[in-house]
């Protein structure tokens, strides 16, 4: 008898577990974005530092959510942003990416055209882990999925701006 209270702690648990994570990807969905940034950066061999960024921004009532949602993961951090004075949840660490982020999306997908931006996000995190962006021919198409991605977004480098840098190398 005490063998099935504890098989029934853990189901409870792992349904529970099911649906913080699914919460997540639904937060996510409507608040999350996975980016990628670009940096002029001369001591770099192809003069650019590529950064994939996984976030989530919120005001300060609801800074509890991201705190759960940091606990989750197990990664990144919680920094107040000035410019926009939100809170912001980060994962930079393209391992993390890798072995947390990416894993959670694959099995709890996306269902807003945010899956589209995370697939792009994914194929770069890849390529970058292989090292395939100090390649002229990768880094050429790290260049086209980012700036197919986040199309509302903000950048302070045009994508021809980006290809310059590169060329001048």
């Amino acid at each position: 008898m005490k063998q099935n209270v504890q098989n029934v702690g853990s189901h409870l648990q792992e349904m529970k577990s099911t649906e913080l994570a699914w919460y997540i990807t639904g937060f996510v969905d409507g608040e999350g974005c996975f980016s990628i940034s670009f940096t002029k950066r001369e001591k770099m061999l192809t003069g650019l530092e590529i950064r994939p960024s996984f976030s989530i921004g919120q005001n300060k009532k609801s800074l509890s959510v991201l705190k759960e949602i940091h606990t989750y993961f197990g990664c990144g951090a919680i920094r107040f942003s000035k410019h926009d004075q939100m809170y912001k949840y980060e994962v930079r660490s393209i391992d993390d990416l890798r072995k947390k982020i990416i894993p959670h999306f694959k099995k709890y997908s996306l269902r807003t055209n945010k899956l589209r931006d995370f697939t792009s996000f994914e194929r770069i995190c890849e390529l970058i882990a292989q090292s395939k962006h100090l390649n002229s021919e990768y880094l050429n198409e790290i260049i086209d999925i980012a700036y197919s991605m986040n199309e509302s977004g903000k950048r302070k480098y045009t994508k021809q701006d980006i290809l310059q840098i590169i060329r001048v190398r």
